[in-house]
């Protein structure tokens, strides 16, 4: 064949695929609309035009990509990635034979329409990020997400193609020393440093895939590739302003550094957030914070040093004093967040107490409760202290046609599974646990366990929570436990909706040491009472080896707990 020719329309590849018209061209090749003749299906086929005019050591390399690019894809299997049928060699050049998608790409529907809506947009990057997941999961990165790589069936279907430049876990590299694969404003600022990605480097693709999509443009594009990539490393986004929702989580996977953005369970989270039309609260955990003076803390009402989220100044005000960052995002109110503690959601700073994990840290087992220690004593405090130690959980329960007395809680009503049963607590709250499970009260803590704390749900209420939201709560206390939890794993870390309120659910595992020593696991799901009331932590731990068991447990309390009245 003539290669000062092009392919033509009507060439039969390898006996079987039929070229018809030309569906997309890019700067390696082109991708054609084809009739497979043997099982009588419409494909697509790629064609590496480069290979062409390269080298003939140029053209190894094209070829072990094109290889490489079939086994990745072959090692996923997820509906939102594109399958490969078949690699065939024509003209001294591979050709890939994909699954055809009736539908044009990301790029092209953004730039006929000129953006995407917010919620749609925050839709196809679920798709996107759950098709990552499973690429990940199998041990492939991308590092090509782009718009041009998301492809948008007619029937709604969400796929991401051309994994060319994927990077195969336990694969050496057919990248050379130096080359920089993949379109420069989408490659994460570490890949332009020259260090190894890793999943978070295509979480920030999704990032800024997701900001051309609702913005129209891309964030770092700049007049040539040098200036692309000094944007990528060193400039901020400029704030989006048709994202509505999605900003934040937008915000959040464009941090500069891998470990400072969320994870894909976290990101999951606030696109269905942003999906949905909700603010993702989570995001504002990943949003930049400011440094300021110590002057200004103290006039904030805080002591000591620290970081602020300010607002932004209006277009045309004069700029921040150059020690002051730009925040990512405006703020109504200047919100002090001093590091390593929490950002204060009442007027005065409060003794939080953690009560947690570990007989290394506490004596009498594993547990998590926060509570509010200061100059008052309450009604729950009392009732608390006039109730300790173990206790029956109570009367039998009535039959399910039996009355309850004027306002009592049934012991037994249509939703409580066979061997549970309703108990009021002295707090307040009213839960239902295993029959046979007694309480137990110690200071602040009160819990249900049927084995002397083997098993547990504990239950925590503070009055006057110290944070935001019950997600940030959550992380911090991580920070403060991962590290000195023996074997400790997170399983899941999102914010969630939990009776139409903002919450946290927090899953992990560690290693106990002394009381019940083994490995345990814990969930626990926080959550704020109505009108940002009450800060909740319904925590539930028992041993790995029957968590399955615990676990469903923990779901039947979640459906039948009862906040006291009034508080949500």
């Amino acid at each position: 064949m003539d290669r000062s020719q092009s392919t033509e329309a009507g060439l039969l590849l390898a006996g079987r695929y039929r070229l018809g018209e030309v569906l997309g061209r890019g700067g390696m090749g082109k991708v054609w609309r084809a009739h497979d003749e043997v099982l009588h299906r419409t494909v697509a086929v790629k064609e590496l035009t480069a290979a062409l005019y390269a080298a003939e050591a140029d053209r190894a390399v094209l070829h072990a990509r094109t290889q490489k690019e079939a086994r990745a894809a072959a090692r996923i299997t997820h509906p939102g990635v594109v399958t490969v049928h078949d690699v065939l060699e024509y003209d001294q050049r591979p050709w890939i034979v994909m699954q055809y998608v009736d539908g044009p790409s990301l790029a092209d529907a953004a730039k006929e329409s000129g953006e995407v809506e917010p919620r749609e947009a925050a839709r196809i990057g679920l798709h996107v990020l759950s098709a990552l997941r499973a690429a990940h999961a199998a041990g492939v990165l991308h590092r090509d997400v782009k718009p041009g790589n998301v492809l948008l069936a007619k029937d709604g279907q969400v796929l991401l193609t051309d994994f060319g430049i994927a990077a195969i876990e336990g694969d050496s590299t057919i990248t050379r020393t130096g080359e920089l694969v993949g379109s420069i404003d989408y490659l994460a600022p570490e890949r332009v440093r020259g260090a190894d990605p890793g999943p978070a480097s295509d979480l920030w693709s999704l990032g800024a895939t997701l900001y051309t999509a609702v913005e129209g443009g891309s964030p770092f594009r700049r007049t040539s590739p040098i200036s692309t990539m000094q944007a990528v490393v060193a400039e901020e986004p400029p704030p989006p302003r048709r994202a509505g929702a999605l900003a934040p989580v937008i915000t959040a996977l464009l941090r500069k550094e891998p470990d400072e953005r969320p994870s894909a369970a976290e990101t999951e989270r606030m696109l269905l957030d942003a999906m949905e039309g909700r603010e993702p609260v989570a995001a504002q955990a990943f949003v930049p914070t400011q440094v300021v003076p110590d002057g200004l803390l103290r006039s904030l009402g805080a002591d000591g040093s620290g970081t602020a989220r300010l607002p932004q100044p209006e277009a045309g005000a004069p700029a921040p004093a150059p020690s002051v960052t730009p925040a990512a995002a405006p703020e109504p109110a200047p919100t002090v967040t001093p590091a390593a503690a929490p950002s204060p959601r009442r007027g005065r700073w409060r003794t939080v107490v953690l009560v947690v994990l570990a007989a290394a840290l506490v004596g009498g087992g594993a547990g998590l409760v926060a509570m509010k220690l200061g100059d008052r004593t309450d009604k729950s405090t009392e009732r608390a202290n006039a109730a300790p130690g173990p206790v029956d959980v109570g009367e039998p329960a009535p039959k399910e046609d039996e009355s309850p007395e004027p306002g009592k809680i049934p012991k037994k009503t249509k939703d409580i599974p066979d061997g549970w049963q309703r108990v009021d607590d002295p707090e307040g709250f009213s839960l239902v646990v295993p029959d046979g499970w007694k309480r137990r009260a110690d200071g602040n803590q009160i819990d249900y366990t049927p084995d002397e704390g083997v098993h547990y749900i504990r239950i925590s209420i503070d009055p006057s929570p110290d944070f935001d939201n019950p997600y940030a709560h959550a992380l911090s206390l991580e920070r403060q436990l991962a590290d000195r939890l023996p074997s400790y794993q997170r399983w899941n870390l999102d914010s969630n909706t939990y009776r139409d309120q903002p919450g946290a659910l927090w899953d992990f595992s560690w290693t106990e040491t002394k009381q019940h020593p083994g490995p345990r696991h814990a969930i626990d799901q926080l959550y704020f009472g109505e009108n940002g009331g009450p800060e909740y932590g319904l925590y539930m731990t028992g041993p790995e080896e029957d968590w399955e068991t615990t676990r469903e447990q923990f779901d039947t309390i979640l459906r039948g707990w009862r906040a006291p009245e009034g508080s949500g």
